[in-house]
């Protein structure tokens, strides 16, 4: 493989693709642990997202050859201090994605942080063992877990975003 910053990214775009992929085909199965299959490759799916999205960042940080060429998380790079330092569009474009909760980038981003996070037992309603004839449900469910296609869509998006970078970021 070739040592340009590009290649890295493409490779976790292709990953991500190859994770999804194996995802339908378990949600299509019938095999006996298809919940552990899906809950393998949701996380590889996000795991390779991040990883083409901090390639993306690297690849940036190599054209304007800002300091964050090798930093290991995306979130040192798109910060307000960085665009500061070494402003470009595609960084500014980035950060801006980032910093907007309702944006793909932000949920992506927060979705494979969650994959940190320690399994928390749900959240119980306290019961008045006077009323035994009332049913108290909890409105603040667990959120379902992150949809295939939702991750398709992410993975389309990084891609649109990578060759839109791209152009602009060759020397022609």
């Amino acid at each position: 493989m070739a040592h340009e910053l590009y290649t890295r990214t493409n490779q976790k775009l292709y990953f991500a693709g190859l994770a999804l992929e194996a995802w339908r085909q378990a949600e299509e199965g019938r095999a006996m642990n298809a919940q552990a299959l899906i809950q393998a490759e949701r996380e590889a799916a996000l795991f390779h997202l991040y990883g083409g999205l901090l390639g993306l960042c690297h690849e940036i940080a190599g054209y304007y050859r800002l300091a964050e060429i090798n930093v290991p998380r995306v979130e040192l790079v798109l910060t307000k201090a960085v665009l500061d330092a070494a402003p470009s569009p595609e960084l500014a474009e980035l950060v801006e994605l980032a910093q907007q909760p309702e944006t793909w980038l932000a949920q992506l981003v927060a979705a494979y942080a969650a994959l940190f996070q320690p399994p928390q037992a749900p959240k119980k309603a306290k019961v008045d063992p006077t009323l035994p004839l009332i049913e108290s449900l909890s409105l603040d469910e667990d959120e379902p877990p992150l949809a295939r296609l939702l991750l398709e869509d992410w993975r389309q998006q990084l891609k649109v975003l990578a060759l839109r970078f791209r152009e602009s970021l060759s020397e022609c």
